[in-house]
């Protein structure tokens, strides 16, 4: 088995987490309030591993570890359920407060020890352990800071293992937080030069979804959290269950990130309607394709048509044909090609497993890796750039040990991610250019960006 061990750090995370660790154990047969199997397949049985740990009372347990500053939402997951195992749950003395500083240089800092250690021990019980999956948000204090610090130290221990990062951003439009953008901001180093691969989620885009996909009023966020960990559940579907094609995470790593740097990915989910609209649907496949490469089924409001996708994948789940399967994805690159970078010729991914998620006959899966994703990243640089420009609520992270300088850093960074993935579709565009007799490219100019540092030095 390619066994993965998950951290859920912060409110945020723990909550999706949650929800996931809920998703996943109702498609294994396990009893989320017991951990107990009853299920009826032995499918269920086959992989179950990869996320669970099995005890020597033939109960199941989750191999997670449950992080926090402050230990009002690990004790409710400590009610809950018997899936957790209470000595991977690690809580602080005092909330991080709203403040990366604090998750970082001291409230988290604090636990990281103990964090390590018990990282440690399922690393070590497991026998072919592929790699960390980390559920955060960066607009929190605990989110932002303490993972920042948690991916340091391990990829100075894991330096072969994968980190995939879930990371909640913060939107404008639906802010709780004053200093979400600082601590966006500050997250954005670790994420680029640690993390693997980044999926991003963004609440605006989850309650848009709820709003006008599902027609559903929202009070609380257990329905996008829901989104959120079906969407993850079709991710990992390939690791967990046989299928046609497969596509375990280092091969979703390979397939999906160009250049090391370019590792931010937009998920979608596909079919994402009322049960009345059901009842319309075609329940086709060619339905499903048409669906994950819409903007309304993205789990982060960016318009793919505002970019060009360097690569996509699409993990499809039921009874299909993989032929159809490859024929409609190709046949959506083929007809939209203005919309897809021509220097990487076959940049569409497919992965197909049989076994379809509890309630529908099939579903599928979107990732996609999209120059678009820059006005994301300009977002948030503009956001922290008005605040910092008026050095406004920066007295909270200097009294905790951080630097002005901190702050410019990471404004540099994020301004080089966009530039990089600015420089990707200018490339693009360069590349589409007319050949000479000689058979060089002519030069197109371009105002709209610098280019890629990885294709500039090609």
């Amino acid at each position: 088995m390619r066994e993965i061990v998950t951290l859920q750090i912060g409110g945020a995370g723990n909550a999706i987490g949650d929800a996931f660790w809920h998703v996943i154990s109702h498609e294994h047969g396990v009893d989320y309030a017991t951990g107990r199997f009853g299920g009826t397949s032995s499918l269920q049985l086959e992989r179950i591993n990869v996320f669970f740990n099995a005890t020597a009372s033939k109960r199941l347990y989750a191999r997670t570890i449950i992080i926090d500053t402050e230990a009002s939402t690990i004790q409710r997951l400590n009610s809950s359920s018997q899936l957790y195992r209470p000595e991977n749950m690690v809580a602080g003395s005092e909330s991080a407060g709203n403040n990366f500083a604090r998750g970082y240089h001291t409230d988290g800092a604090e636990i990281l020890d103990q964090v390590l250690d018990n990282t440690r021990r399922e690393v070590e019980s497991v026998d072919s352990f592929q790699g960390f999956q980390l559920l955060h948000s960066i607009g929190g204090g605990t989110g932002s800071g303490l993972t920042s610090l948690i991916m340091e130290a391990l990829v100075e221990q894991y330096p072969d293992n994968l980190l995939c990062n879930y990371v909640t951003i913060p939107s404008p439009n639906m802010s709780q937080v004053v200093v979400e953008p600082y601590n966006a901001l500050l997250s954005i180093p670790a994420l680029v030069n640690n993390s693997h691969l980044t999926f991003c989620l963004d609440n605006e885009a989850l309650f848009q979804i709820c709003n006008r996909n599902l027609k559903i009023q929202m009070s609380g966020y257990e329905h996008i959290n829901h989104i959120v960990a079906l969407t993850m559940s079709g991710i990992t579907t390939c690791l967990r269950f046989p299928g046609q094609l497969n596509a375990g995470l280092r091969k979703i790593y390979v397939n999906m990130v160009p250049f090391p740097r370019l590792h931010f990915l937009i998920p979608g989910f596909a079919p994402l309607v009322t049960c009345k609209q059901q009842q319309f649907s075609k329940g086709t496949v060619s339905e499903l394709v048409q669906q994950i490469f819409s903007s309304n089924n993205l789990l982060c409001a960016i318009d793919l048509r505002k970019g060009k996708l360097l690569t996509a994948a699409g993990i499809f789940r039921g009874r299909m044909s993989p032929r159809e399967v490859d024929q409609l994805m190709t046949g959506v690159r083929n007809k939209n090609l203005h919309n897809f970078v021509d220097w990487i010729p076959n940049n569409i991914k497919t992965a197909i497993c049989d076994i379809p998620p509890r309630g529908l006959k099939m579903s599928a899966t979107f990732i996609g890796n999209t120059t678009a994703i820059q006005s994301l990243f300009q977002r948030l640089l503009d956001g922290s750039s008005i605040m910092l420009r008026r050095k406004a609520h920066l007295h909270w992270y200097t009294g905790e040990g951080m630097e002005e300088q901190e702050f410019i850093d990471a404004q540099e960074e994020l301004q080089a991610i966009i530039d990089d993935y600015r420089g990707s579709a200018v490339d693009s565009d360069r590349h589409g250019g007319s050949r000479s007799a000689d058979g060089d490219e002519d030069d197109v100019e371009s105002g709209s960006g610098q280019q890629c540092r990885y294709c500039a030095d090609n």
